[in-house]
């Protein structure tokens, strides 16, 4: 993929300022979904799309099981799946996180039972003998699943999604200006982060106030925490009083195409975003176009914090 790392942008004060701004963000949303297209076609991306593609895909039900038992679980498998698919396994002492399996076996044509059930039943079905029955779902049964984070072994493929560069102060600007936005921030130590894998999170600070409150996960790649405080910064504009899990997908490709024009017009290389986009849009970058208005206002508005910021 190209890369994006530019010399950091300035939009001065002239009378064609906003047109230059909105010229300059449309150029970069067509690098970045010409860049989302290279990542879907390379090797990198199909590796890890094979990898995702055996791991079920559970029903909201057992979503639910999962995150009540390992809030911090990405990606659950059994455990003689992680052996013979990931060569991996489960560490020892690890606690099993249970879910709904379900029944799969030889199924009465009139009442839907298994062989077992179906005799101690009142069906009197007889017209074909047990071993002729097709198989079918006749319930289910608890099942022990384990997430990838209590297991060892084979590592699965990553996308290489970080931002890179030089970040100079931008991580104490972007925190300067949280009251500006109406946000609180905090960026948590990466000791006491409670939120497994994510990099940051948008939510309620409290019951009582409504206000965003975003956290980060430290790390010493400042370049990609800038770009995480972007991201959640974009979805306490944008999203934070949307409550609707169907337009998730369509919610971070918005946040990340933000944090992908604001971490450019900082000069940083923000190219590992098409990667992150190809996670979650893997069938459509054009949703990223389809979206330039609310990504072109929001990446603007934090581009004139930004910029008032430092002028201030």
């Amino acid at each position: 993929m190209a890369t994006t790392s530019d010399s950091s942008v300035s939009f001065e004060e002239t009378d064609t300022r906003s047109d230059e701004m909105n010229s300059t963000i449309e150029q970069w949303i067509d690098d970045l979904v010409d860049g989302v297209d290279d990542a879907q076609a390379s090797a990198e991306f199909q590796e890890w799309l094979d990898v995702q593609s055996r791991f079920h895909d559970y029903s909201y039900r057992n979503t639910l099981l999962i995150k009540h038992q390992c809030p911090e679980a990405t990606r659950v498998a059994g455990y003689r799946t992680w052996q013979e698919e990931f060569e991996r396994h489960v560490k020892e002492g690890e606690s099993a996180i249970w879910i709904w399996a379900p029944i799969i076996t030889k199924q009465c044509p009139e009442c839907e039972n298994s062989p077992n059930y179906h005799e101690k039943s009142d069906c009197d079905y007889d017209e074909t003998p047990p071993k002729e029955w097709s198989k079918g779902l006749v319930g289910f049964k608890p099942a022990p699943v384990f997430d990838v984070s209590q297991t060892e072994g084979e590592p699965l493929p990553e996308l290489e999604t970080e931002a890179t560069g030089d970040a100079g102060d931008l991580v104490n600007r972007l925190t300067d200006i949280a009251d500006e936005l109406g946000v609180t921030v905090r960026i948590v130590p990466e000791d006491e982060w409670t939120h497994g894998e994510a990099k940051g999170i948008c939510k309620q600070l409290s019951l009582v106030d409504m206000q965003p409150r975003v956290e980060v996960r430290a790390r010493e790649n400042d370049a990609d925490l800038v770009r995480t405080l972007i991201h959640e910064y974009a979805h306490a504009l944008l999203h934070f009083d949307i409550d609707d899990d169907t337009e998730r997908s369509k919610r971070e490709v918005e946040a990340e195409a933000v944090a992908y024009v604001v971490g450019r017009y900082c000069g940083l290389d923000t190219s590992g975003s098409a990667f992150y986009l190809a996670a979650w849009e893997s069938d459509d970058p054009e949703v990223v176009r389809e979206r330039l208005g609310r990504i072109s206002r929001t990446a603007k508005e934090l581009i004139d914090v930004l910029q008032n910021e430092l002028s201030s």
